[in-house]
């Protein structure tokens, strides 16, 4: 069941966005490897480099889902939350 305000969260929160920049290193992973293979040698170091920020963002947003976002959440008593 999604939440009632669920286009606030997907705008203003920040586990989403730390999901969508780990999203981002996810998928220039694979293509900075195909580039990387075709013109220019191999990195281990970069390949090294987007692997652990990936993992640091997944972790991240798993933090920052549990915290609680005033603009976001509003009142602890389940009152949404203020307009503005």
């Amino acid at each position: 069941m999604l939440v009632h305000n669920w286009r606030e969260v997907l705008k203003r929160a920040w586990s989403v966005r730390l999901m969508a920049l780990a999203l981002l290193f996810i998928v220039l992973e694979p293509v900075y490897t195909f580039v990387a293979a075709t013109w220019v040698s191999r990195n281990i170091y970069i390949q090294l480099a987007m692997s652990v920020a990936t993992g640091l963002l997944a972790v991240a947003a798993i933090i920052a889902r549990i915290f609680v976002q005033q603009q976001i959440s509003g009142d602890l008593n389940g009152k949404p939350p203020a307009e503005g």
